[in-house]
C-alpha cells in the first residue's frame, strides 16, 4: 500500500516515462534528398536501430520521398517500370513520403546486417539517379 500521494505521484509519472520513452536509436543516418541524389552523411552502420533524418533540400524544386529496400543488387540495377521501382519485388523496410522542398522527416528502423539500397520512387526520380547504398554491418 502506498502510504503518501507523492509517491504514488512518482511512480506513475515514472511508469509513465518508461512506456512513452522514444525508441534509442544506436545509429543516427542524415539523409539529403537533392534535385538528382541522395546524399548520406555515412554509407556503413551498425546493425541494430538506425535513425534516419531525413531532408529535403530547398532548391529541389520537386517533392520527394526516402524509401529503404533490403537487397543485394547494386543501387543502379534496380528494375523499373513504368518509371518506378516495383517496390513489392523487394523487402521495403520503411518509407518517408511526400516531403515538399525546405522540408524533413524522421523513421527509425531496426536493420539487419546486409545491403539496402535507398530510393526516391516517385516516378522518374529514380532513373534521374536518385538512389544510393547502404551496407549494414554485424
Amino acid at each position: 500500500m502506498i502510504s503518501s500521494p507523492h509517491i504514488a505521484v512518482f511512480l506513475g509519472v515514472a511508469a509513465l516515462g518508461l512506456v512513452c520513452s522514444p525508441v534509442y536509436a544506436k545509429e543516427t543516418i542524415k539523409a539529403t534528398l537533392l534535385s538528382n541524389a541522395i546524399q548520406l552523411d555515412m554509407s556503413r552502420v551498425k546493425a541494430g536501430t538506425v535513425m534516419f533524418e531525413v531532408s529535403n533540400a530547398p532548391d529541389s524544386a520537386q517533392t520527394h520521398e526516402l524509401v529503404v529496400l533490403k537487397t543485394d543488387l547494386a543501387a543502379d540495377k534496380l528494375p523499373v517500370k513504368n518509371g518506378k521501382v516495383p517496390e513489392s519485388q523487394f523487402k521495403k523496410m520503411g518509407e518517408v513520403e511526400d516531403m515538399a522542398p525546405g522540408k524533413g522527416k524522421r523513421m527509425t528502423l531496426k536493420l539487419a546486417p546486409g545491403r539496402y539500397v535507398l530510393i526516391c520512387n516517385k516516378p522518374g526520380h529514380y532513373a534521374m539517379g536518385m538512389h544510393t547504398s547502404l551496407v549494414v554491418m554485424p
